[in-house]
């Protein structure tokens, strides 16, 4: 499902996915309101939307969507990038949030890895979310024992900094494929879901810090 009420916006993101093979687009919003009674009307795996609708916030359809389908994950599309915006977003359950700079192919692969159980950030989302918890208004955390490898860390900041696997895999010199493999171990030993949930541990932690 899609909310986004800028007209050429909508259109140009609703092509992208009725081309996207991975799934179906069920419903195309332009409001709160209609975003809301399209929730009650179909259930769906996933909602994108904007965030600064008409008549309201995506952040109450992200709730909502909580609510009446727990298991449905929202991806945030927005311009907005300040600090109470995104934190706001991800409280509400938002596992993914690009800023509208996005092309269309990273769109396509942040659909594709937030459906695989990964948190698609955008960079500049990834620094506000680690200065909100490492910011230096902030009591540092208590010194704990660094559960990560080296490699692991190095693959965290790539995470942190919200570089997509294979970027990662190319900074580093590595194969593409133990990327996955690092970050579900990064994940296993933060105790966290996902990459949001992974960089905010690790800030808490005073593991890492932008």
């Amino acid at each position: 499902m899609l909310a986004e009420d800028d007209r050429p916006v909508r259109e140009r993101l609703a092509a992208l996915l009725r081309e996207w093979e991975g799934g179906e687009l069920l419903a195309v919003c332009s409001d709160l309101a209609e975003t809301l009674a399209a929730l009650q009307a179909h259930p769906v795996d996933l909602l994108i939307t904007d965030l600064k609708l008409p008549d309201g916030n995506g952040v109450e359809a992200i709730r909502a969507l909580r609510t009446a389908q727990p298991e449905a994950e929202a991806m945030v599309i927005s311009v907005l990038a300040d600090e109470g915006t995104v934190i706001d977003a991800i409280e509400a359950g938002a596992s993914g949030y690009l800023l509208k700079d996005a092309g269309s192919l990273d769109l396509v692969e942040a659909i594709t890895e937030l459906m695989a159980g990964r948190s698609p950030i955008s960079s500049r989302i990834a620094r506000v979310l680690v200065r909100r918890l490492g910011g230096p208004d902030k009591a540092d955390p208590t010194p704990v024992e660094n559960p990560l490898t080296t490699r692991e860390m190095d693959i965290l900041w790539g995470v942190a900094k919200g570089f997509t696997y294979g970027e990662i895999a190319d900074h580093l010199g590595i194969s593409r494929h133990t990327v996955p493999v690092h970050v579900r171990n990064i994940y296993r030993k933060l105790e966290a879901r996902n990459r949001s949930e992974a960089v905010f541990e690790a800030s808490r932690l005073g593991l890492i810090r932008l």
